[in-house]
């Protein structure tokens, strides 16, 4: 462990093996980090937080701050923080709240480019890649493999399938099915992330069987949820994970294709 002399850890803060605490970070009592923990300079970790093995926290970053909700009250919540992200500069990840469930959750391999925002009670996959100054609200659920472009706005409660992208400057205000592209400044479902899907290796049939299915949603029968559900028959595992991620629990509507 290297800790630099102007950095303040404050007792009962767990610290593994091999980290890296650069000037003038704080770290608050509660705090865990994994072992190869890196916090560059500047750094402020409070609260019931715990990151994973290998991230690396970049200058001026803020975690486990007490959430910007009018209606928290205090209560004891969490921050929990996966293995081998990368956290840019100004990057904020906030405590949950008692009535989110009490805990944020970050998963693992992600992106957090600078100044992006991850907000109380929220959900992010692994593999997420949030681009420059871009900001989930509260409650949201972001899948595996989802790519967030630069200044766009997740709203409260909003799903992000798995493998969908989001266009810089887009604001989303319903769900987003697995593997959906969303553009426009008031986000609107414009296709497949096709590109994401051929970087990943999917497979060619696979990618027919989702542009087939979503000709079914943009131009089928009766109403968009109906229209998916009949999906779920599909021999295609993906097109059953779009088919699923409709029928789920979900407090907003969906984009859809336009």
């Amino acid at each position: 462990m290297a800790v630099h002399p102007t950095a303040l850890v404050e007792p009962g803060a767990r610290i593994g093996e091999g980290v890296e605490i650069g000037p003038y970070c704080v770290v608050g009592p509660q705090v865990a980090l994994g072992d190869g923990v890196v916090l560059k300079s500047h750094v402020v970790v409070q609260g019931d937080t715990e990151i994973g093995t290998g991230t690396v926290v970049f200058p001026f970053a803020v975690l486990g701050e007490i959430p910007q909700d009018l209606k928290y009250a205090g209560e004891l919540t969490r921050l929990r923080i996966g293995p081998g992200n990368r956290i840019r500069e100004h990057v904020t990840m906030n405590l949950g709240t008692a009535g989110g469930g009490g805990e944020t959750r970050v998963g693992e391999g992600g992106l957090f480019m600078a100044g992006c925002h991850v907000a109380h009670d929220t959900r992010v996959g692994n593999r997420v890649v949030v681009a420059n100054s871009a900001a989930i609200a509260g409650h949201c659920v972001i899948g595996d493999d989802v790519i967030i472009g630069g200044l766009a706005g997740i709203h409260q409660w909003v799903r992000v399938g798995r493998g969908a992208i989001i266009g810089a400057l887009s604001m989303v205000t319903n769900d987003v099915i697995p593997y959906g592209l969303v553009q426009g400044p008031r986000g609107e479902l414009d296709g497949l992330n096709l590109v994401g899907l051929k970087r990943r290796g999917t497979p060619r049939e696979e990618i027919a069987a989702l542009r087939a299915a979503y000709a079914a949603l943009r131009a089928g029968d009766g109403p968009f949820q109906e229209r998916a559900r009949a999906l779920g028959g599909s021999d295609s595992s993906m097109v059953r994970e779009l088919a699923e991620f409709v029928a789920g629990a979900t407090d907003r509507q969906f984009l859809t294709p336009r």
